[in-house]
């Protein structure tokens, strides 16, 4: 039986004005609760109106922090409120801290709540506003109905309220679901409409994030198929194409737009016989790892590595197989850079300023911008590598790889496995799936051939082959594989009477040389002995973490003097190990070996006249009081006979001998 306002407001009186208010049976605890609450935060209960309401701007701000909640919402509470028409309640809508987001009710409803001020920015929390159901259902986290005379204070006293709190997915309260209206309306079942409402709320936040947590998955997925360089088919279990992205587009020459829905068979039907091996793999959804393909495109062959996975449902059924695609040139080019197959010097990097080094390297400059065979000639040790990677720094291919192999240095029988590869089985011990060899490894690239003049004849007659046809076959293989390398050869022999004796072909020789660069010994450029001694000294005593700043001048000379049958690789050697025994941050004569000091002191006597025979003696006495001291000093220092023979850079026969010639017992020392 409903009562009257008049009613209510007297039961309110007697409420606040008893001496026990909480002691009255019919009062909840909840209630009862929750007045205490209110009194403890201060709030009278003669208040009659929501004091707190937040301005339009800031209103704005919160309804676009609680985008998710209002769009979800509004349209379950436009059906609540056809429920509830015409009957003066209100359907709000407020955030997890009470504040009024939105409102739906006709105009008479919305003046009935307007007096208390329960409007859209008003904030009716417990703690501003005291017992009311917005509130109450934001503490308790439980739905709550809230009639006339429970209100705490008067600006809620002749309406009923009945909220429910709206969960996120994860447990938390975004905000609460309220009606409110003349108290005389309400009932039992009024809440149960507004908890049906707030759990189909919570079920359509709950379906929106899982449909934009799989759009995103979807468009995840769809970005990182596209960002991958490898080629990715997919297909389902009858053989038609569910995914095929732009890398496997360009790679099978087929347009993914139109290729999706078709069946792998007849994309590739023109050719469907010489593909049928990587059709049946698909269809099949066998396990694959990097396995070798052929796919026949019409105009060309194409190898690729594919490595394929059948897709198993939850169930343990099959439902597709996916296949990731890499060309053959691409892995290979991976896989050079991963050998480091780089090169690392330029012409920059190159230091000399005699004229005849310098013009020399104006012509490997311009050779460069040529795709032409190079054959570069010099002795041992004056850099042939470091002008071969300088040319393909400069080249067209510099971004391609540079490939080094030394002809002498690898026996004879691994010399062609290493140059064409071979094939799975070739010969016992070959690597499962096969390797691929140097031309392959340096396809559209570079391929430095050092000491070419080693290399085996019958080998020399292959090496031609893959020249002119611009194929090699592996070893084991029975398909060419078509290869785009630049050869630039080096050897320090005399390759036009390698011919004559029969150890080099002519028509390899003819092939090679078409742009031919000699490089000039060390010996014939003393004017760049300083400038390289420098820049090694630099070089090997930062790496060494020792401070040597500079030479004896009288080193400088002797280095001038030098014959250097090693050359620049000689000379580098000689400074990294003066910056081991160097005491001192000059490079001073006892730092060098005897040997170059010694060749100085015979080519001063044997070059000088006789009229200068007294300063050559003053001069050869001087470098052997020198070369004792030496001698004498590394025995105190290293107290063996074979170091000291080792640092010295002679024989221990040598070395016997200068003991006799300078009277030097090693025991003594």
């Amino acid at each position: 039986m409903s009562i009257s306002l008049q009613e209510v407001k007297t039961i309110w009186k007697n409420l606040r004005t008893s001496q026990n208010k909480t002691d009255n049976p019919y009062i909840s605890d909840i209630i009862k609760a929750s007045w205490e609450r209110s009194s403890a935060y201060g709030i009278s209960p003669f208040l009659k109106e929501a004091p707190i309401v937040i301005s339009v701007k800031e209103l704005e701000q919160r309804k676009k922090n609680n985008r998710e909640l209002i769009k979800n919402s509004l349209t379950i509470m436009k059906k609540l409120y056809k429920f509830v028409a015409g009957t003066g309640f209100v359907v709000a809508l407020a955030d997890k801290e009470g504040v009024i987001l939105e409102i739906i009710g006709d105009e008479k409803a919305i003046e009935f709540t307007k007096p208390g001020n329960f409007m859209q920015g008003a904030n009716w929390s417990e703690q501003v506003v005291g017992t009311n159901a917005i509130g109450l259902a934001l503490e308790i986290k439980k739905p709550v109905r809230v009639v006339g005379y429970e209100h705490y204070s008067l600006c809620s006293l002749k309406g009923s309220c009945y909220a429910s709190p709206i969960f996120d997915p994860e447990g938390s309260i975004m905000g609460v679901l309220d009606l409110t209206g003349p108290h005389e309306y309400g009932n039992i079942h009024t809440l149960g409409m507004v908890v049906a409402a707030c759990n189909a709320i919570e079920k359509q936040i709950l379906l929106q994030r899982a449909y934009s947590a799989s759009e995103l998955s979807d468009l995840l997925k769809d970005v990182l198929m596209e960002s991958m360089p490898d080629g990715v088919l997919a297909i389902d279990k009858s053989g038609k194409v569910t995914h095929l992205n732009s890398a496997a587009g360009r790679l099978l020459k087929l347009d993914p737009n139109n290729s999706i829905g078709q069946n792998i068979s007849a994309l590739l039907k023109s050719h469907a016989q010489n593909n049928s091996y990587f059709i049946d793999i698909m269809m099949r959804g066998l396990n694959e790892n990097d396995d070798i393909i052929t796919v026949d495109l019409g105009e060309e062959n194409i190898k690729v590595f594919a490595s394929c996975r059948p897709l198993i449902r939850s169930d343990g059924n099959r439902c597709g197989t996916v296949a990731l695609l890499r060309e053959n040139r691409r892995v290979a080019r991976m896989v050079t850079q991963m050998m480091g197959a780089r090169a690392k010097f330029s012409f920059d990097k190159i230091l000399g300023n005699n004229s005849q080094f310098r013009q020399v390297v104006e012509v490997c400059k311009t050779a460069a911008s040529f795709h032409s065979n190079i054959l570069l000639l010099g002795e041992s040790g004056t850099g042939k590598e470091i002008f071969a990677q300088s040319i393909h720094n400069a080249s067209p291919r510099k971004l391609q790889p540079f490939v080094a192999l030394n002809c002498a240095a690898i026996p004879r029988e691994l010399i062609a496995s290493e140059l064409f590869g071979y094939e799975e089985g070739a010969f016992t011990g070959a690597r499962k799936g096969g390797n691929p060899g140097k031309f392959e490894l340096a396809d559209q690239g570079t391929l430095f051939l050092d000491e070419i003049g080693e290399m085996p004849l019958d080998l020399q007659s292959s090496l031609l082959r893959v020249l002119e046809d611009r194929t090699v076959m592996r070893l084991g293989g029975r398909e060419p594989i078509p290869v785009n390398v630049r050869i630039i050869a080096a050897t320090n022999k005399n390759l036009k009477q390698e011919m004559e004796n029969g150890n080099f072909r002519s028509d390899l020789y003819y092939r090679l040389n078409v742009i031919t660069v000699e490089i000039p010994p060390l010996r014939e450029r003393p004017d760049d002995v300083e400038v390289l001694s420098q820049s090694f000294l630099s070089t090997i005593s930062g790496r060494l973490g020792k401070t040597v700043e500079g030479f004896d001048s009288e080193v400088i000379n002797i280095f001038k003097d030098y014959n250097w049958p090693g050359n620049v690789r000689e000379l580098r050697n000689v400074i990294e190990r003066a910056v081991h025994t160097a005491q001192d941050k000059i490079i001073t004569l006892k730092d060098i070996p005897t040997e170059i000091i010694a060749y100085r002191s015979n080519n001063c006597v044997d070059s000088k006249d006789n009229k200068d025979s007294g300063k050559e003696k003053r001069e050869k006495r001087s470098l052997k009081v020198i070369e004792e001291k030496l001698i004498r000093d590394y025995l105190k220092k290293y107290r063996s006979k074979k170091r000291v023979a080792e640092e010295l850079g002679i024989a221990r026969s040598t070395l016997y001998r200068k003991f006799e010639e300078y009277g030097i017992e090693p025991r003594e020392h």
